[in-house]
């Protein structure tokens, strides 16, 4: 697993970062809040199944967690239902990347396990994620956390991304989820969520969420 170290990365860059008036609002907090402990009731219902599930598909943990930057770049870290094979990150040079920049991607990811494919399909995965939320790690809207190696390759823009908390959802995956292939674009959405924000916009972000998971549009 990668050692997050800010000096790798451009501390001067993160601390001048201004952050942006939706990580004060208490509407969006509350917001979180209220969907965090609905969703954490739902994990707390699908938890057993699901646990059966992906141990029986292949050995290894039932959770994943990695170090994730957060708000300013700060390391923390996030919880996923794990979805590939075991040493999963060793094999990772053996996999092409299908998105141009410093996201990676494969739609067809050989690691991925049968169930993982389902719970991604479903979202199912990230479930464990609301208790990031809940801490204040995320929220249930903003911009995709980032790995720290993908900040380390950063260009001055890019830091624009880390001026809102990390969201479980965001422009990302309602608008364009798996059929993206360019960072560049996910960086310009990113953005214009921060342009467009409001409590209002996060409620509409999250209905449409739902829309896009039900109907499993551009999941892999």
């Amino acid at each position: 697993m990668t050692q997050f170290n800010h000096q790798e990365f451009s501390p001067e860059k993160l601390i001048a970062l201004e952050t942006h008036p939706s990580v004060y609002s208490l509407t969006k907090r509350f917001i979180d809040i209220i969907g965090a402990c609905v969703g954490l009731i739902l994990l707390l219902i699908i938890i057993i199944p699901l646990a059966i599930a992906i141990k029986l598909d292949s050995p290894g943990h039932i959770f994943y967690s990695q170090i994730r930057c957060g708000l300013k770049g700060k390391p923390f870290r996030i919880w996923k239902f794990r979805t590939m094979v075991k040493n999963a990150e060793q094999q990772k040079h053996l996999v092409i990347n299908e998105i141009e920049g410093q996201l990676f991607k494969n739609k067809n990811d050989p690691r991925i396990t049968r169930i993982g494919k389902f719970l991604r399909c479903t979202s199912l995965d990230e479930f464990p994620q609301f208790w990031n939320v809940l801490k204040g790690e995320m929220s249930l809207v903003g911009t995709r956390p980032p790995h720290p190696d993908e900040v380390y390759n950063y260009h001055n823009h890019h830091y624009q991304r880390l001026r809102v908390k990390p969201g479980m959802t965001g422009e990302w995956q309602v608008n364009g989820r798996s059929g993206i292939k360019n960072f560049e674009e996910v960086v310009q959405m990113d953005l214009k969520y921060q342009q467009k924000w409001s409590p209002i916009y996060d409620i509409k972000l999250i209905m449409s969420t739902i829309i896009v998971v039900l109907t499993s549009r551009g999941a892999y």
